[in-house]
């Protein structure tokens, strides 16, 4: 089946590449499945425009799509086959009668291309070419808690249904292949492949670089002068850590193993980087204000010796 990709963005062939890019965005946002759940016209509209948009924002593929249509992606073989059907005629070879005169009908040729391509594909020599078939993409939208462990997640590819492992620790943009869930190959040739792209949206208070991971957490005055104890949360939990005397704003403990999983590797995690910030206390009453300046005249004196 033939589907229109600039249709499917709403745009004519003459579109610029600002306006496919303008296009795809306004509906990826219209149709995204976070906002769209248990919507199965919105996720096949989506996985359209994605189609579309992979195709059309590539220059080289955009240029055989608008020439070959749905045989797009056998574009060589059409060449190679008009090739040699132009070399067969021009040498006085046998094969089909016609009257093909090589340049200046462009019209008479494609329809006589058409029916000897047909051929070429079907039963030309007593044999059927086998030709591979197209590959899927598609953008897999998770959270980062999503992927702090592996999961088993359910994918709709154009209307079948498929169950994939998905391993804890993938990153941002990472594309995965899954061999041979793509479109069924033609006259006995091999399926294509589906490459899912992980776009991973960081719905906690760490910042991720790898398999480490960064939180900022405030501390008093009176525990950073003198020390004490603190609970933070991680990714698995609550931990308590401990404070040295004398903590500085931006200085920094690591805590090891208690960071991201590394992909594919069981039982192996990154490190938990934390920053203190000390917080100044607010509003202090006269009888705190009063300590702090025999604390300030005591540590100014002994300053001076």
């Amino acid at each position: 089946m033939f589907i229109d990709y600039y249709k499917a963005l709403g745009l004519d062939k003459n579109a610029s590449q600002a306006q496919i890019k303008s296009a795809y965005r306004k509906l990826a946002r219209k149709y995204h499945p976070d906002l769209n759940p248990d919507d199965r016209d919105a996720k096949k509209n989506f996985q359209l425009i994605n189609e579309a948009n992979e195709v059309l924002s590539d220059p080289e593929k955009r240029a055989k799509y608008d020439q070959y249509g749905k045989d797009w992606r056998h574009a060589e073989e059409y060449q190679h086959a008009e090739q040699s059907t132009r070399q067969q005629y021009a040498s006085g070879g046998s094969g089909r009668r016609g009257n093909f005169t090589g340049a200046g009908n462009n019209t008479e040729f494609s329809d006589f291309f058409e029916s000897l391509f047909g051929e070429f594909r079907g039963t030309s020599h007593g044999r059927k070419v086998k030709f591979r078939g197209e590959d899927y993409n598609a953008d897999l939208h998770l959270s980062l808690r999503d992927v702090y462990q592996s999961r088993k997640q359910e994918l709709e590819i154009n209307g079948k249904k498929i169950r994939i492992t998905i391993p804890a620790g993938v990153e941002n943009e990472q594309t995965i292949k899954i061999t041979g869930m793509g479109s069924q190959g033609i006259n006995g040739g091999p399926n294509g492949d589906l490459y899912i792209k992980f776009v991973i949206d960081n719905d906690t208070s760490f910042k991720r670089l790898k398999n480490d991971l960064y939180k900022t957490i405030d501390i008093d005055l009176y525990t950073a002068i003198l020390g004490g104890e603190t609970i933070i949360d991680s990714m698995d939990g609550k931990i308590r850590i401990k404070v040295k005397p004398g903590t500085q704003t931006g200085s920094r403990v690591k805590l090891k193993g208690k960071g991201f999983p590394v992909y594919k590797s069981d039982n192996e995690f990154g490190d938990l980087i934390i920053t203190f910030n000390v917080k100044v206390p607010e509003n202090i009453s006269a009888e705190e204000k009063e300590i702090f300046t025999k604390l300030a005249e005591i540590h100014r004196k002994r300053q001076e010796k």
